[in-house]
């Protein structure tokens, strides 16, 4: 029977009895047939809704432990078999009291069953997210499928305001797609043929034409619902105190409980009636379900609030890890800088020598010729025909371009040719800034200057600052040579730089630097994999769709340097929350075990079993509430 059955059961049958409870002292009204009625209400609670109390605490017992269920038991057990003895006797009974705190602790469960519902509702939503059919080329027809029918090499046509079905690379067509749903990233992205699209997410503008590289459980989304679902499902190493805790708290409390009956009925010479309700309320408001779920609550809305701002907390460990490191270390070359090298300044006519680079560097592979003929096209330039084409292995390459002979290459390339003073002190001033200059030259004089450099990312700097805000230091990691890495870090706000460094070695500078506290490593996953493994915390870049295999503790599903404060910050502030979980839970306790006890009867202040039931309801409620209030926390870019 499920949790809401057993306490609609049990709150149906409970009420003849509370109002028994109201309306006696001030009519005299009774159930009829009394106790009988009472016993035979009590019976069916206890065969229904407390059953599994007490079959919980049989299998805990069995194997010589205790268990929350454990105390639940014992107080419902104890009221209801005292209270047919009293029957029996003629004397007091308590059959509402095994009835209300059975109905008050599955109210709390309810209670925490939906307040869980709504704290994984991230989850459910990634899941809702997936399209149903999609348009697939079958015998050059276009026709619907259901998605659980589409295979790795399909072509697939998605048109405007449609989901797009799995992941793939775009063939034909140009329009921009809708990601935020997956990424996190709230601007819609240019897709053009050679571009990855995600599965889930939404066309907006054109009609693309894709072919199908990832399907079922290999698609993006998929790996992003069971790496939270695993999140959710973790424990982080403070969940094991807290088991630890309730193993031997559950004994602690039957042995208060008996002392508390032994106090009252022989010490102070109360009736066996008045100990017994001590007794068991010390049993029932010490249930330590809010203990329990302290960790687990918050765990399930921190992952499920990472999972909509596109950051993937794979465990518990990591939080614990991140709340207190002292270093976070970037990887430059794709992390901290784009990965690939663009044209950052041009010296001379601007036109005129991105014109002549761009025509002579049209027919090389070289990443700097990719450079150039990028910034030429962002520019709209229109490029010349060249005769006499020479290439010049490490410096550059030669050739006649309407009729003059003109050049494009390194300083070794120009040393041929002649140079002004003006342009030579320039080149200087670039390279010292570790950008790698072209030298540009018609007719034997170089007439300008291409600077080309691996820029560092748009955010990169800020997010570096959100970082120090943070009070973490921050290095760089590199195999560049010290100048280049130097003058990025410069650029960025980086404190310390580690350069010519292998990629066989990374991991080596992170245990090293681990020797003066807890270290993140962020990288791409890929290459950065040992490193990552090694630190502490392990941030992947996830500019790929291969989620599930980074090594890193966290993914960032869009390649976003933002993401490192804000999943650092995602992560302590669900730790904080855990340990303010645990306070509220302990402190329930603490407070509510004395009052139970009659420590403080003498100045009226007692809790009879009901209502010990219903304040462990409310410390449970008020755990699970503090953890979905988490939920709420919000992680703006702090520029």
């Amino acid at each position: 029977m499920s949790l809401k059955w057993r306490f609609g059961v049990s709150l149906i049958l409970s009420l003849p009895m509370v109002l028994e409870m109201v309306l006696h002292p001030l009519i005299h009204w009774m159930l009829p047939g009394g106790n009988w009625t009472m016993l035979g209400l009590t019976t069916i609670i206890m065969i229904i809704s407390a059953r599994p109390f007490a079959q919980s605490a049989w299998a805990a017992f069995k194997k010589h432990h205790a268990n929350m269920d454990t105390l639940v038991a014992v107080g419902t057990t104890t009221a209801y078999v005292y209270s047919i003895y009293a029957m029996l006797t003629h004397q007091a009974v308590f059959f509402e009291s095994a009835a209300l705190v059975t109905t008050f602790v599955l109210l709390g469960q309810v209670l925490e069953e939906r307040m869980r519902s709504r704290a994984s509702t991230a989850l459910e939503k990634l899941m809702d997210l997936q399209a149903q059919t999609a348009t697939v080329q079958r015998a050059d027809q276009w026709v619907e499928l259901p998605l659980n029918e589409v295979q790795v090499g399909d072509l697939i046509q998605v048109k405007p305001g449609a989901k797009i079905a799995v992941d793939g690379k775009v063939l034909t067509g140009e329009s921009t797609v809708d990601e935020a749903m997956v990424t996190g990233e709230s601007m819609p992205a240019l897709k053009k043929p050679g571009d990855q699209v995600i599965g889930a997410t939404i066309n907006t503008t054109g009609t693309l034409t894709f072919q199908a590289q990832k399907v079922g459980d290999q698609t993006m989304l998929a790996q992003i619902v069971e790496l939270v679902r695993k999140a959710q499902n973790s424990h982080a190493p403070i969940q094991k105190l807290t088991d630890q805790v309730s193993n031997f708290f559950v004994p602690i409390v039957l042995i208060i409980a008996i002392i508390t009956y032994l106090i009252w009925y022989l010490g102070l010479n109360a009736s066996n009636a008045q100990a017994l309700i001590f007794a068991v309320s010390v049993v029932v408001i010490a249930c330590p379900c809010a203990l329990g779920l302290a960790t687990p609550t918050a765990l399930m809305v921190g992952t499920g609030l990472g999972a909509k701002l596109g950051i993937l907390i794979k465990n518990g460990e990591v939080l614990e890890a991140a709340n207190d490191l002292q270093t976070v270390v970037f990887d430059k070359t794709g992390t901290i800088t784009q990965g690939q090298p663009t044209v950052t300044d041009i010296v001379g006519d601007t036109v005129q020598v991105l014109q002549i680079a761009a025509s002579l560097e049209k027919l090389s592979e070289h990443p700097l010729a990719q450079a150039i003929l990028q910034a030429a096209q962002q520019q709209h330039l229109s490029l010349a025909a060249v005769t006499n084409f020479q290439t010049h292995t490490g410096q550059g390459v030669t050739a006649d371009l309407a009729g003059s002979a003109t050049f494009v290459g390194n300083h070794r390339l120009a040393a041929n040719y002649s140079i002004s003073d003006q342009l030579q002190q320039q080149a200087q001033v670039l390279e010292a800034a570790a950008k790698t200059v072209i030298f540009v030259g018609q007719e034997q004089q170089v007439i300008g200057l291409i600077a080309i450099q691996d820029q560092p990312k748009s955010e990169a700097a800020a997010a570096i600052s959100a970082l120090k805000k943070q009070g973490l230091q921050t290095v760089m990691l590199t195999g560049d040579n010290q100048v280049v890495a130097q003058a990025i870090a410069h650029q960025v706000g980086i404190d310390q730089v580690i350069a010519g460094v292998l990629p066989t070695t990374k991991a080596q500078q992170v245990q090293h630097l681990q020797q003066q506290g807890k270290v993140a490593f962020v990288g791409d996953g890929i290459n950065d994999a040992p490193a990552l493994s090694a630190a502490d915390v392990g941030i992947a870049m996830g500019s790929g769709t291969d989620i599930a295999i980074e090594a890193g503790g966290i993914v960032l599903t869009k390649n976003d340097l933002w993401g490192v404060p804000q999943a650092l910050a995602l992560s302590r502030k669900t730790f904080q929350r855990i340990k303010l979980n645990l306070f509220w839970a302990f402190i329930y306790n603490i407070l509510g075990i004395p009052i139970a006890a009659g420590v403080f009867a003498g100045f009226g202040w007692t809790l009879s079993p009901e209502l010990a039931g219903l304040a462990m309801a409310f410390s449970s409620l008020s755990v699970v509430t503090s953890s979905v209030l988490l939920g709420r926390t919000k992680l703006e870019k702090l520029t």
